[in-house]
């Protein structure tokens, strides 16, 4: 406890200690001519004479601690406290006379005296300013806002003494330079913004006007901060990745770009150990020659080097073609002890959407000059106000039902094309009449033309209804495109017998390109199907069947063949415990058994001749968890059916299949967003990114991802500088 001598001589450096936004008092009379200048701190030796001066006037009223004291005999006239330490600080009568203020935060009780000089505020400020309150530590990191920041006091020209602004119901936030070069990095991260920008005159302007005392800061220094958050993200998540108990699927995407380098994008696919399927972008690698057969294979190593994954691969994914040379380059890079499991379809795989965008060109390039007809019509009625009109107006007349609005196609998204044509074939009626009312309108489409686009329409809807699901569904998974992929090659073969010359051509090219697919990748479908408990291997064999007729035999063998095979490898692997207890190791591998009655723990302990016994009492023809699981009867066919949940739930079951299961039903059967499952034009890098640096493409892109899937939380400290 300080004595009144030792508060009055307060030194200096006692001085600098105390906050800066402590807020200073003054009497009543010096209240109401307190100047603009008020809110300057005064010096060490201006304090120290005021408190002298106090300390020696026993008579005046005592203004001390920033606290006005009031005789006792009237509470009712006592003033508000001022003190900044009452907002986190309760004033606890103890006994008669004894008053002590208690933490708001910790609870902590501290000697506290009215109209005293010892035990006033100067004890419970530093407690606030000097971080030895613990809670409100913590709330300081929750909220990312700092209340006390000790600094000197008078401050300099260059480092002003920061300045708190608050009201009664919100937080006091200091001005924190290195959390705003923080944001200003997350900004341009989330928005795709050009670093440039923070030299841009307008966006100086802007933010010197909404923060003064804020340097702007530079391009190289801006491209430092967005590298370092990357890297703050980029370690959280590698966090993530080793704690996955199973393997992990990648999907590659190649952009191009204007200077002819590629750029491919790294998607890593994996099921945590809560049975929720993640995906999140790993790398994007620059490569110079986009065109070469060694430029899949050299990204997917680099990933797997940077991100240790070279023992934890399962499968790949590409969205183009590749030669013999490229596939083989691939296959070492996947430790399976056979490459050639399934035919090799389950190491390597197309993806789904950019097939369906191939078979949706070409249909829209069968019907091209009758696409450009419809789409002139559209183009006529809806780039001017007074043709919609009359359109609209002969629409009511004609009382067309059609709820349809017209718009014009984005030629880079097939499916704008395909909903303009469903448009403009409900509203035909409207078309055929429309030249009668506008005599500026000469070039409508005749009825063959409008057979032409029902025919489109009719064939591009099996297309856009199985790449829709890419778009509606979060994780679209490889048993649903199993049967999407059967349904269409089903009608197609039922089709493609038309006497109509333009539906038999159609349906021709339709065919070929899914037969395509089907074959490179029907029988790693089929084993994502068999892990179904509502299918297992049934389905497979009814599709096979309706497919491929007296050969099917001959897939459903190598469909099964490969599932035993690759269950066999499972089983090398080392299991937690038994396999009856055995879990992905998450806790469930240390469960243990006590007998409810006479306590005893059931262990290994003792029980060896049990195993022993039933090892000689069971049948030598023991079946395995795989034929277990698919001789027991199906589930019935959910709607809503959770195939993940259902294995979390029956991991104790099948320890080892499930394992298995987790890594199969990982499988992407896409390696595109959802925003690109239309587009008809490979992604091309834009030209101001293509200018940057490769590490800094890859940390604005892999960060913004991460951001968005939340992988990290936003750090309280401040930024690694790096500068380029």
């Amino acid at each position: 406890m300080a004595t009144p001598v030792e508060e009055t001589m307060a030194t200096p450096i006692e001085d600098k200690m105390a906050t800066p936004v402590e807020e200073e008092m003054t009497t009543p009379i010096q209240d109401k001519m307190a100047t603009p200048d008020e809110d300057k701190m005064e010096t060490p030796d201006e304090e120290k004479t005021l408190a002298l001066t106090q300390y020696e006037d026993k008579t005046a009223t005592p203004y001390e601690n920033n606290e006005v004291a009031i005789p006792e005999a009237q509470p009712n006239k006592r003033r508000k406290k001022k003190s900044i330490v009452w907002e986190h600080f309760t004033i606890e009568t103890v006994s008669a006379g004894c008053r002590r203020a208690c933490c708001n935060q910790c609870k902590q009780s501290f000697a506290y005296s009215t109209g005293a000089k010892v035990a006033g505020t100067s004890h419970l400020k530093r407690h606030i300013a000097k971080g030895t309150c613990p809670a409100l530590l913590r709330n300081q990191n929750n909220s990312q806002s700092s209340p006390y920041t000790p600094s000197p006091r008078g401050g300099s020209s260059s480092n002003p003494p920061k300045r708190r602004y608050r009201t009664p119901s919100t937080p006091q936030i200091m001005f924190d330079p290195d959390r705003c070069r923080h944001e200003i990095a997350r900004m341009i991260i989330m928005h795709d913004y050009p670093l440039h920008m923070v030299e841009h005159p307008g966006f100086v302007a802007f933010v010197q006007n909404l923060q003064p005392r804020f340097n702007m800061v530079s391009f190289n220094t801006v491209q430092g901060d967005c590298v370092a958050t990357y890297l703050m993200e980029k370690q959280s998540l590698t966090k993530f990745i080793e704690g996955i108990p199973g393997r992990v699927c990648l999907t590659l995407d190649v952009w191009t770009s204007s200077q002819s380098v590629g750029y491919v994008f790294i998607t890593g696919h994996f099921i945590d150990a809560d049975w929720k399927l993640h995906r999140r972008l790993l790398n994007v690698v620059m490569e110079p020659y986009p065109d070469s057969d060694t430029v899949l294979s050299h990204a997917v190593a680099v990933c797997l080097h940077d991100w240790s994954l070279e023992s934890k691969l399962f499968s790949i994914t590409y969205d183009r073609p590749l030669s013999e040379a490229a596939l083989a380059n691939l296959r070492p890079l996947i430790p399976i002890k056979n490459p050639h499991i399934l035919n090799g379809q389950l190491l390597v795989g197309n993806c789904i959407a950019r097939t369906l965008s191939s078979i949706a060109t070409e249909v829209l390039a069968a019907g091209e000059d009758t696409v450009k007809k419809i789409r002139d019509s559209v183009k006529y009625v809806k780039t001017s106000e007074s043709h919609e009109e009359k359109f609209l107006e002969l629409k009511n007349q004609l009382q067309v039902p059609s709820e349809r609005t017209l718009s014009l196609d984005d030629q880079t998204q097939w499916n704008t094309t395909y909903e303009m044509l469903v448009a403009a074939s409900e509203l035909k009626e409207v078309f055929s009449c429309l030249d009668t009312s506008d005599s500026d309108y000469k070039h409508a489409p005749s009825l063959e033309d409008w057979k032409q686009v029902d025919t489109l329409c009719t064939y591009l809807k099996l297309i856009f209804d199985a790449a829709n699901i890419l778009t509606t569904t979060s994780n679209p998974t490889a048993v649903t495109f199993f049967h999407e992929v059967w349904r269409i090659q089903t009608e197609l073969v039922r089709t493609i017998t038309s006497e109509d010359p333009f539906i038999s051509s159609l349906t021709k090219v339709m065919q070929d390109r899914i037969e395509k697919y089907w074959k490179n990748c029907s029988l790693a479908l089929a084993t994502a199907v068999v892990m179904d408990p509502r299918f297992k291997m049934k389905l497979v064999e009814f599709s096979f069947n309706k497919i491929y007729g007296e050969e099917a035999p001959t897939f459903i063998k190598i469909v099964d063949d490969g599932i035993h095979e690759l269950f066999h490898e499972y089983l090398t692997l080392p299991l937690p415990l038994t396999p009856t207890y055995a879990d992905d190791g998450t806790g469930g591998a240390n469960v243990k058994t006590e007998d409810s009655q006479g306590g005893t723990l059931l262990t290994d302990n003792g029980l060896t001749d049990f195993d022993m016994y039933i090892m000689e009492t069971t049948s030598q023809q023991m079946k395995s968890e795989l034929d277990q699981y698919l001789d027991e009867s199906l589930l019935p066919r959910v709607h809503e059916f959770d195939v993940l949940g259902w294995w979390k739930l029956n991991k104790m079951k099948y320890p080892t299949l499930s394992k298995m299961a987790r890594d199969i039903l990982s499988i992407p059967v896409s390696t595109v967003p959802s925003e690109s499952v239309f587009d008809t034009v490979a992604k091309e890098m834009d030209q101001y990114r293509s200018s940057l640096r490769p590490e800094t493409v890859e940390a604005l892109i892999c960060a913004k991802d991460w951001m968005q899937h939340g992988s990290a939380e936003a750090p309280n400290n401040a930024l690694v500088r790096m500068e380029y």
